[in-house]
């Protein structure tokens, strides 16, 4: 290829961050041949090699503290569910049911906010 990579070159639909992992195997198979054993890399690994290629720098994301606070919680969802299951009154259950969702929706309106 005598002509330079660059992300307007490619014209893509969407951004990087947002293609999912066969997307970008895709991309990387049909126009950056540079990158080998695409096929059996995954996302994280992909979008780094890619940018790195491109010439793109990692910009600092703002999203990282959401990534960690839904970890967290998530991990107190696990721990309610075992909690729920080793439980044998129902009224229990059910408090801990409600505590259970309340945490899901958090967790879905934090992966929002970082989207």
């Amino acid at each position: 290829m005598s002509e330079e990579l660059t992300l307007e070159s490619l014209e893509l639909k969407k951004p990087l961050d947002k293609m999912t992992q066969k997307e970008l195997r895709e991309l990387c198979m049909e126009k950056i041949p540079m990158i080998t054993g695409a096929s059996g890399m995954s996302k994280e690994e992909l979008l780094p090699a890619i940018k790195e290629i491109l010439g793109i720098e990692d910009e600092v994301v703002e999203g990282t503290p959401y990534k960690d606070q839904i970890h967290a919680i998530k991990q107190d969802i696990r721990a309610l569910r075992a909690k729920k299951v080793e439980s044998a009154n129902r009224k229990e259950r059910e408090i801990l049911r409600k505590k259970i969702n309340k945490l899901k929706k958090r967790t879905r309106r934090l992966a929002h906010a970082n989207a």
